[in-house]
């Protein structure tokens, strides 16, 4: 842990803590606000040739990651190409994880922190994570999830989110961000104005949020006012339309969403960054290069193009930006605008002191005080675990989950997927049905009905963010990561 004031090893500083500069172009370009990701876990040529020519850096995902020590090799490139470049990685700490996305996250998820309501915690666990970034050459992470998870149905957010109340979620999101953020690595709110509030994923359609300027003021706005207040960095969108305040275009793409509020009237200054533009609630009927062209008019600063990028996809999204300047479709002056925040979060990242914290320890046993257990569950000495599986949603990817996840995780006795029969637990063992967002699929709602019926002590778990009735959820644990499936494994009830 280095002392305040003390620049990090590996973040393209001087001894005087001012970041070297890359090779030299006149003026910002259309790459100096592109955040491509890429294959692989070593630096394509494609993406180091554009680094060294400005390109803003790059977002970092599971695929990338094959260790730490590889990690840091990774980053090393990036800063050697561009000393200057964002260098972003999706880590929420809980189901989202990209630093621990073969082995699962050692950390609870936003939901289980917000039910634990410790706000010393909260900010415990940002500051982890903030370190655990910080040490492989990350600059900038995407968290907290400022979402509030009012639709029980939502199939993207959930246990992403800190709760379902608007003033207990923005204490939560102030207190990550300044964790996060006091190990010198930039916070990113997101997904504004608030994705909470849908049934649709906009990884795969558009959301629409049928709701006022007033009723977003009353909730929805509130984490991200927070957020601003507590001096984040950064902001993402969120692809949603919410008709009653632009009724043409999603958030990512509206200046009345992007400028008109959260500029002007909660008065952030900092990063704009768009949700990964190669979402189909972003780019399903335009094409990427022209929902670049139409986020960097709304107000975005920084785009996040998603995994898997190419350098003809860069191409085309490079010549859509300069042929909208020759138009006048694009102000030039909206690129200085956003490469200059752009910048003005790398010198923040070089230069903010770094203040010693404690070691991060949290107790399984406390997370396992937060589940939501029915009066009526009684534990077995013997358990017959089934895994329930379902696909993830994209947010989350092929992450190890529950108590399935790490050295010391359940073996599954059967992993049951649609179609599959149920097979009896053996020796008398009591059956466990473990899944997430169980009230959701009508298959696994079916497996359940059928296992009470046969075997009346059956216990069902959702490691999800359950109906509200709690109709397919004897324990409710409200998030999935290691850390959680350890609580699990270790609950005590009703023996």
């Amino acid at each position: 842990m280095t002392s305040s004031g003390q620049a990090r090893d590996g973040r393209g500083a001087t001894s005087s803590g001012r970041a070297r500069v890359p090779e030299p172009v006149e003026g910002p370009t259309a790459a100096s606000v592109l955040l491509p990701g890429f294959d692989g876990t070593s630096l394509p040529d494609w993406v180091a040739v554009r680094l060294r020519k400005g390109l803003a850096g790059v977002c970092l995902f599971g695929g990338n990651i094959s260790s730490r020590a590889q990690l840091r090799a990774l980053t090393a490139e990036i800063r050697a190409a561009n000393p200057d470049a964002v260098i972003a990685i999706d880590e929420e700490g809980g189901d989202v994880t990209r630093l621990d996305y073969h082995e699962g996250s050692p950390y609870p998820g936003a939901a289980i922190l917000g039910r634990i309501d410790d706000l010393d915690l909260t900010w415990a666990v940002g500051r982890a994570v903030g370190d655990d970034l910080a040490s492989v050459g990350a600059t900038l992470g995407f968290a907290p999830v400022g979402d509030i998870n009012s639709d029980a149905d939502n199939p993207v957010i959930g246990v992403r989110s800190f709760g379902s109340g608007a003033e207990h979620v923005a204490r939560h999101v102030g207190a990550w961000t300044q964790g996060l953020q006091s190990a010198s690595v930039a916070a990113c709110a997101k997904h504004f104005p608030g994705h909470g509030d849908t049934g649709t994923d906009s990884h795969r359609d558009l959301p629409v949020v049928d709701l006022t300027l007033d009723e977003l003021r009353r909730r929805d706005l509130r984490p991200f006012a927070e957020a601003v207040s507590a001096g984040i960095r950064a902001v993402m969108t969120s692809h949603i339309l919410l008709p009653r305040i632009d009724p043409h275009d999603a958030a990512t793409f509206s200046s009345t969403i992007l400028g008109g509020i959260l500029r002007d009237e909660l008065g952030f200054e900092g990063v704009i960054v768009s949700d990964a533009l190669d979402m189909a609630g972003s780019s399903g009927s335009t094409g990427i290069p022209e929902a670049a062209v139409r986020a960097l008019a709304a107000g975005c600063d920084l785009l996040c193009l998603g995994t898997d990028s190419t350098p003809r996809q860069l191409d085309e999204i490079e010549r859509a930006l300069d042929e909208a300047m020759s138009s006048d479709r694009l102000d030039r002056a909206r690129i200085v605008d956003a490469a200059q925040r752009v910048q003005a979060l790398v010198e923040w990242s070089s230069r903010a002191p770094i203040t010693t914290a404690p070691p991060f320890e949290l107790d399984p046993a406390r997370t396992a005080r937060s589940f939501d257990v029915a009066p009526s569950v009684a534990r077995s000495s013997r358990i017959w675990p089934v895994l329930l599986h379902t696909e993830a949603n994209a947010a989350i990817g092929t992450v190890p989950w529950g108590p399935f996840a790490g050295v010391d995780a359940w073996t599954a006795a059967q992993v049951v997927e649609e179609g599959d029969i149920l097979l009896p637990p053996a020796d008398g063992s009591q059956l466990w049905l473990v899944g997430r967002d169980i009230h959701r699929h009508a298959w696994v709602r079916q497996v359940v009905d059928r296992a009470r019926a046969l075997y009346p002590d059956a216990i069902v778990v959702d490691m999800g963010w359950p109906d509200d009735a709690r109709r397919y959820a004897d324990i409710a644990t409200f998030g999935a990561s290691r850390h959680a499936g350890s609580a699990l494994r270790g609950l005590e009830v009703g023996r």
